[in-house]
């Protein structure tokens, strides 16, 4: 049976979870990886010249786990997805196998990059991305300062990589309702799962 792996990527509180969650909903026979369930135990992070830990970088992530999530999934996806609680009916059996991948970093991992059959990313202008941020609970808590001095300016770099890297991403406006936002990316995945049905 036919796989296809969408990757929803952006920066962060762009909205990468929900849209993520709500494909799931609506997509028979897909799962989701987030990347945020592989960072590194706070105490394996680098710190910069200014004292932030540099948690918005691939070295604060355990790619290798993440990876061989993404493996797992591709050798057997329905086992994959029996194994975190989703079921497979017989109803569905004949759909494509679908895997959401969502992060922030996701598009900056050639080994992971390479996997996707299609590519969205999520962004929202600065003023909302720091309001949205400011009102999260994050565990280890934001610093002071910490948005300005790491998180944004690591977003800059880090997309400025992955825009070199990568010339094949559908960019999404953040700041649309869910609904719109959902439409419009499930309208793209459609077409690509009709295509491996046909």
């Amino acid at each position: 049976m036919k796989r296809v792996i969408i990757g929803i990527g952006g920066m962060t509180n762009g909205g990468k979870t929900t849209l993520s969650k709500h494909l799931q909903d609506v997509l028979p026979k897909s799962c989701v990886i987030s990347q945020d369930n592989f960072f590194k135990d706070e105490s394996m992070v680098a710190v910069d010249i200014n004292g932030f830990k540099q948690f918005d970088a691939l070295d604060a992530l355990h790619m290798d786990r993440m990876m061989s999530d993404v493996d797992s999934w591709q050798n057997d996806p329905e086992s994959f997805m029996t194994s975190r609680g989703l079921t497979v009916t017989s109803a569905t059996s004949q759909q494509p196998n679908v895997l959401i991948v969502e992060g922030f970093l996701i598009f900056n991992h050639g080994p992971l990059n390479i996997l996707f059959d299609k590519r969205f990313f999520l962004q929202i202008p600065y003023e909302t991305c720091k309001q949205r941020r400011s009102s999260r609970v994050y565990v280890p808590p934001d610093p002071p300062d910490y948005f300005d001095g790491h998180v944004w300016p690591m977003y800059l770099k880090n997309r400025k990589e992955m825009e070199e890297a990568v010339n094949d991403i559908v960019f999404l406006d953040g700041t649309q309702k869910q609904e719109v936002l959902l439409s419009s990316v499930l309208a793209d995945i459609q077409e690509i799962l009709m295509v491996t049905q046909s």
